[in-house]
């Protein structure tokens, strides 16, 4: 479902995709999605489908050699596949900071790789060495992704959440993704918006991602005085869960976590000027005791008359938008068809 300013549900068509084994359709975009838990690969066509996809674990603790070899494992796999001769670009989202100037990666949740220059790595692998390269942040990519083939498909300005353990975002200007110099363009995350806020990580005070995460929301449960269930589970899924079950402290934890998201997002549409936010992560599977108050939010926020139509949407790809992200970075760099 999507909803309005006015928290009013409305609906949203799903997004299919083709079965692996399926022919294909001329030429394809090789495709790796990278986070702290696992390296994702696939192989997808211009048209935005997926035919073939793969993941390994990622050994986060590993030195930057063990993880570049799990990398390479994947576009082992990769290039075996008997659609691997219609590859003719490769796009990669990796967990940031990125540079994409420069081709390098620092994710935050895999110290071994700091400023390691993945592109050009990545370029060494034998079935890649041919390819063009683009690289990109994992919200970025999921912005480009739902921009080609999800929620915000329809807009000309949008801005687009990852609401999981940290908040990415990325940006939709004018009809084209805004990645910026870095690929950091649109970083809501780190934003502030309580300017009295806790110390971030990253060196702030009062941002976004403190305040409206999931690790904000479980931190902000436990504060309020709520206690899980027999089975000690604490994360924001089980204060969703009894949020959905009417737990007014549950509720009001993600009551807290909407109000920082509306406020980043009202200031940005400002800013901007945006017609739709669309959201995802695993905050965003909360549902309506997300969205609902989100929506409330909003609309005390975005105030001015050309923010006030701004439409909020649950992002349609889940968690093939990695993979289909990364390879909508790459598709403007496709060579030129004779």
């Amino acid at each position: 479902m999507s909803y309005d300013m006015a928290g009013t549900a409305v609906a949203a068509g799903p997004h299919g995709s083709t079965p692996d084994g399926t022919p294909a359709p001329g030429p394809l975009i090789a495709a790796l999605d990278i986070g702290g838990t696992k390296i994702a690969g696939g192989l997808v066509g211009t048209d935005g489908t997926l035919h073939h996809q793969l993941q390994v674990p990622t050994p986060a603790d590993g030195d930057h050699h063990e993880l570049m070899t799990a990398v390479d494992h994947v576009l082992d796999d990769l290039a075996r596949h008997p659609h691997w001769p219609h590859v003719q670009a490769l796009g990669i989202g990796s967990a940031g900071p990125v540079d994409t100037a420069r081709g390098t990666v620092s994710p935050v949740n895999i110290p071994g790789w700091r400023e390691f220059p993945l592109r050009d790595e990545t370029g060494r692998h034998p079935a890649a060495a041919h390819l063009p390269i683009t690289l990109g942040g994992d919200a970025v990519a999921m912005t480009a992704a739902e921009h080609w083939q999800g929620a915000a498909r329809p807009y000309r300005n949008a801005l687009c959440l990852v609401v999981s353990t940290g908040v990415g975002a990325g940006l939709v200007l004018d009809g084209a993704l805004h990645p910026g110099t870095t690929g950091n363009a649109g970083h809501l995350g780190h934003i502030t918006v309580d300017y009295n806020g806790r110390p971030c990580p990253c060196g702030s005070r009062g941002c976004l991602e403190g305040l409206a995460s999931g690790t904000a929301i479980a931190r902000t449960a436990a504060e309020l005085g709520w206690r899980p269930g027999p089975d000690g589970d604490t994360t924001a899924g089980a204060v969703a869960r009894a949020a959905h079950g009417g737990d007014p402290l549950a509720l009001a934890a993600f009551d807290h976590a909407a109000r920082a998201l509306a406020a980043g997002i009202a200031a940005t549409a400002t800013l901007v000027e945006l017609d739709a936010a669309v959201i995802g992560g695993g905050v965003a599977r909360a549902g309506s005791v997300l969205f609902e108050p989100l929506a409330r939010h909003l609309a005390d926020y975005a105030t001015l008359a050309f923010t006030r139509h701004l439409t909020l949407h649950p992002a349609r790809l889940g968690t093939d938008a990695g993979l289909i992200g990364a390879a909508a970075l790459a598709l403007p760099h496709l060579p030129a068809r004779p």
